[in-house]
């Protein structure tokens, strides 16, 4: 270089803050929304994320407003749909991160079939599926998340729907990474967030989120206090189902069913229930995905990690081998196989 010493520029380090917009946040005060954006911003900053190469996209409802508020590309698109526009943005450039934030009303209700078909073909992308049980956006309607028996302005006699529990779907599904955090327990939701950013696949996570003006303490039971030690479990990879206070109580297999029982006499650690995210069968995720409050304490973490060939790596691949003999013609394409002349 002219007999000059090239200078090598460092790579910089981005924090947190460099992932903001200079958009206003605006949710509700108090929304569990803001929580998941702090740690989301973390998580990017943790994996190095370029801001050039992210991209998030959203369908309708409050989560949607995320892509405004994170300084990368991003896609508000419309009802429920986001999956299939990651879809085809992954497709059309695989070197994007593609990130699909969603609710529990965008993306199980009209969007159920465009999450079902992102989470079977294994797409690489990251679905954030923020469940309030409750439609925010339009003022408190019933989710397909509710509770059963739940008074909505637009049940108010109780809802007769059977709640749809999202992890049991993804993991029908085989999702090759499923797990579930909560918007307070702000240091395990960005460790499952990082898991889920550096999966090859599609990540799955279900965040339990506060709607405090509509669906206020829906998840009191799994955060409070007081409650939260003998309602909920944390899974761990190779350790057994503890949980309690005094983590004296476990999980442990009877007849193919799970039940409760406390340590001690008979009764030990190995006794237990242990889990197990590397399972390629995806029964025991599943039967985990099915254990709820209040017959159970609820499972917080991840339940499935496992690996399978990437949709957009074997469509490139099937690309790759139609264009060895070079590029076709357009008329060879329409004069291959049977045509038909309609007079």
């Amino acid at each position: 270089m002219s007999g000059e010493s090239a200078t090598i520029q460092p790579t910089v380090q981005l924090t947190a803050k460099d992932y903001a917009s200079d958009q206003d946040v605006r949710w509700c005060p108090g929304c569990g929304d803001y929580s998941i954006l702090a740690q989301v911003k973390k998580v990017l900053a943790n994996v190095g994320a370029k801001r050039e190469k992210t991209v998030f996209v959203s369908g309708i409802g409050c989560s949607s407003r995320f892509p405004y508020y994170v300084e990368t590309y991003g896609f508000h698109s419309i009802h429920g749909r986001a999956p299939a526009v990651a879809t085809g943005i992954k497709i059309a450039n695989p070197d994007l991160d593609v990130w699909v934030v969603t609710g529990d009303g965008d993306g199980l209700s009209i969007g159920g079939n465009h999450v079902l078909h992102a989470i079977r073909r294994n797409v690489n992308i990251k679905i954030l599926l923020f469940n309030n049980r409750i439609y925010g956006l339009t003022k408190g309607q019933y989710s397909p998340t509710s509770p059963f028996g739940k008074k909505t302005k637009s049940t108010p006699m109780g809802s007769v729907d059977f709640p749809l529990h999202p992890l049991s779907v993804a993991i029908g599904a085989e999702a090759t990474f499923v797990a579930r955090a909560m918007d307070v327990n702000t240091k395990h939701l960005e460790y499952v967030l990082e898991r889920a950013a550096r999966h090859r696949g599609t990540a799955f996570v279900e965040i339990y989120q506060n709607c405090n003006i509509f669906n206020d303490m829906a998840f009191e039971y799994a955060s409070g206090k007081d409650t939260k030690d003998d309602t909920t479990v944390y899974l761990e990879h190779g350790r057994p189902l503890l949980f309690g206070r005094e983590r004296n109580k476990g999980v442990r297999l009877h007849d193919m069913e799970p039940e409760i029982v406390t340590l001690g006499g008979d009764v030990k650690e190995d006794d237990l229930l242990f889990h197990n995210e590397r399972q390629k069968e995806p029964s025991l995720a599943y039967l985990l995905s099915r254990m709820h409050y209040p017959d159970f304490p609820e499972p917080m973490g991840v339940f499935r990690c496992v690996e399978r060939p990437t949709f957009e790596g074997m469509v490139m691949a099937q690309i790759q081998e139609a264009s060895r003999n070079g590029p076709g013609k357009l008329e060879d394409l329409y004069d291959d196989g049977e045509t038909w002349i309609v007079g």
